[in-house]
């Protein structure tokens, strides 16, 4: 399955495309999109559609700060009903928490990852597509909504330790410092923000405890942006697994404790195989961390189970018609 997005993470981006001189409704189109979609939030969308979209009018306009300017119409509430949880969450981590445990309700192709050491957390996010395609306008699109969540639990004028980004800076850096801070790092090996992890413990003074009960009721009934059960546990098997080596289809099944026929059963019945997940996710992972400059192709090709990078690069190139190396210059 290829990811989807809510069409609301394109909120504004009409209005945006008029005011830098463009004709929105032909680039629209042009990207495979209806606008009728574009203007009801709660559609779902094809992430890679949405992606290049933001990449097409950042190239037409000359933009190469268009990302950043549509995270200037973004509100807690592009979100949906999550957004009515996050509000009522006792402090910033736990709401981070839900942002990353949620976030295929609001954009399958996007990653949130939060780690801490020595009272500094990182957190970086990432565009994953299954297919080869630039990500740059999505990418910062994503960390400036971040910073923008941040914000609206920690102080308007909060800002980060450091903003990362893992593509080069552009030539004008003025969006950037006005949205985000000067504390900026290009070509870093990820694309996310560096805080405190006071930050994170920080209370949420504007929650109302006695709400709490009402909010956990309304996440227990949060729709899934697409049904998951078994798919979803080999998925996760899946990634456990590669870097083992040991994940095969009886692997697997066996970790679910039943047997491959099932398995495979189960998996038809969502129109998928064993051999179409264990691709999808590889695909997934591949883009990760072919992004992380600090990862080597044999580093990668061990982390999704091949025996020799070889095997990676042949594996690759016959699901992205590019050579790894290719792929991670692009």
């Amino acid at each position: 399955m290829h990811p989807e997005v809510r069409a609301a993470s394109l909120h504004g981006f009409t209005d945006l495309a008029k005011s830098v001189g463009l004709e929105p409704l032909a680039l629209i189109d042009d990207a495979g999109l209806d606008v009728a979609d574009l203007a009801t939030p709660d559609t779902w969308i094809p992430a890679r559609a949405a992606v290049g979209l933001l990449q097409s009018a950042a190239l037409a306009s000359g933009r190469d700060d268009f990302g950043l300017l549509l995270s200037e119409r973004r509100r807690l509430s592009t979100l949906g009903p999550l957004s009515v949880v996050l509000r009522e969450e006792p402090d910033v981590r736990s709401t981070l928490d839900l942002l990353m445990r949620y976030e295929r309700n609001y954009n399958e192709a996007l990653h949130l990852e939060l780690h801490e050491s020595g009272g500094l957390a990182r957190l970086q996010i990432s565009i994953e597509l299954g297919v080869s395609a630039p990500t740059g306008q999505a990418v910062d699109l994503g960390v400036a909504a971040l910073v923008g969540i941040l914000r609206v639990f920690l102080d308007d004028d909060w800002s980060p330790l450091k903003v990362c980004f893992a593509h080069p800076a552009p030539d004008d850096l003025a969006t950037h410092e006005r949205l985000l801070g000067d504390r900026l790092q290009f070509d870093h090996e990820f694309s996310g923000v560096i805080l405190t992890s006071t930050d994170l413990d920080r209370r949420n003074e504007h929650s109302d405890p006695t709400l709490r009960h009402y909010t956990q009721q309304l996440l227990a009934n949060l729709p899934r942006a697409r049904p998951e059960g078994a798919v979803e546990r080999v998925r996760e098997l899946i990634e456990l697994l590669l870097p083992l080596g040991r994940c095969s289809v009886d692997q697997v099944a066996r970790g679910l404790d039943v047997d491959r026929r099932t398995l495979n059963r189960h998996l038809a019945v969502h129109g998928e195989t064993f051999t179409s997940l264990l691709y999808a996710t590889r695909g997934r992972l591949a883009e990760r961390h072919l992004a992380n400059p600090r990862h080597s192709l044999t580093d990668i090709s061990q982390l999704l189970g091949f025996a020799a990078p070889s095997g990676f690069s042949r594996w690759f190139r016959d699901q992205y018609g590019v050579a790894p190396r290719e792929w991670r210059a692009q």
